[in-house]
């Protein structure tokens, strides 16, 4: 081999040493970071997934799943999904629309029979993008107590409309709380039924699944609240109202790079279902709605990338997950401190990755 063959093959091994450092760089970043950001917001434990083109990049636990038992989170460790399960429950939806069991322009009250007369120009598409004029849970509700879906309905129904539907936006739980029941109604099937059988079990997404703290659930974290600057544990809901369509899931960062691969396929549905999903849906007057909402997912540019994502908060956990859909990139964090903020933190690391090889 002559000395000119060889300079190639040296030029190829600086480079790739070179991607090793910087890889190894982007990861430092990445931790002294979350470490210092956990310690100023208290939070006790944290999941972090960075995923290119649906694989994973990143899957890493810091702090801890269980302060009493002191149990480090690591990347299998389930947290609580708070309103990202939003997405699932559209994607739902999307499947019976695709199906021709559900119009997206049709009534509620076609498939919701004998709700009150106010809510015969709601249609799904507006359930759907919280521009219904649903509003979320009165301040005398009463989080500890069971109900059916019959009861629920009936708090809902019991509610005047806030604005004439399809005029306005205002994010309501109770608009995905209805459509958890309406898709029961028109499938026969409890909506987390619906979404074991369609999404979780053909994605291989073994630990999502509806909330039960009746349920022996490995890898469980704990969630957990700041009083007076003192950690305590989440506050206790009803068993009934930890199964609701607005976000009570359970799973884990592995899941969840399973959803985001899945995603950039047509898996579950077809790309026009999914394009539809991610485009912010418009009021009757043609101007987009104000929360930058389509169907169980918020659009928006960050720092001049195109962004799509939903934040959750639910009993002691929060959650983010934003996907850079034009630069193939998603960050998701998990945490289990009720006042976290995992945007802010899913924001510094995707700003990391987008400038990183």
């Amino acid at each position: 081999m002559t000395r000119l063959a060889l300079i190639p093959l040296a030029l190829f091994f600086t480079l790739e040493t070179l991607a090793q450092v910087a890889g190894s760089s982007t990861e430092h970043s990445v931790d002294d970071y979350i470490h210092s950001e956990m310690q100023r917001q208290h939070i006790p434990g944290l999941s972090l997934l960075v995923a290119r083109e649906g694989r994973i990049v990143r899957a890493q636990g810091y702090g801890l799943a269980n302060i009493e038992l002191q149990v480090p989170v690591k990347p299998e460790t389930v947290f609580q999904s708070g309103s990202v399960g939003k997405q699932f429950t559209a994607t739902a939806v999307m499947m019976l629309v695709e199906e021709g069991k559900i119009r997206l322009d049709e009534t509620v009250r076609q498939y919701l029979k004998g709700t009150p007369l106010t809510w015969q120009p709601v249609t799904i598409r507006e359930l759907l993008s919280h521009t219904a004029g649903f509003t979320d849970y009165p301040k005398n509700f009463d989080f500890r107590k069971d109900y059916t879906e019959g009861q629920l309905l009936k708090i809902v129904e019991s509610i005047p409309l806030a604005f004439p539907p399809g005029t306005q936006w205002s994010y309501s739980n109770l608009g995905y709380l209805t459509l958890g029941i309406l898709l029961h109604e028109v499938t026969g099937q409890f909506y987390g039924d619906f979404l074991q059988e369609r999404i979780f079990r053909p994605l291989k997404m073994d630990t999502t699944r509806i909330i039960s703290e009746a349920d022996i659930v490995p890898n469980r974290a704990a969630g957990y609240r700041l009083v007076k600057g003192e950690l305590k544990n989440q506050e206790w809901v009803s068993p009934t109202l930890n199964t609701t369509a607005d976000g009570a899931l359970y799973f884990s960062i592995l899941d969840l790079a399973k959803w985001d691969s899945a995603l950039y396929t047509e898996k579950l549905l077809t790309r026009a279902s999914l394009d539809q999903m991610w485009t912010v849906t418009k009021l009757k007057n043609g101007q987009p709605n104000s929360g930058h909402y389509g169907f169980g997912w918020s659009m928006e540019y960050k720092n001049g990338h195109r962004m799509i994502g939903h934040d959750g908060a639910w009993q002691g956990f929060e959650s983010n997950i934003s996907r850079y859909v034009d630069d193939k990139l998603t960050v998701v964090v998990l945490a289990n401190l009720d006042q976290a903020d995992p945007e802010v933190i899913a924001d510094h690391v995707a700003k990391i990755y987008l400038v990183s090889p």
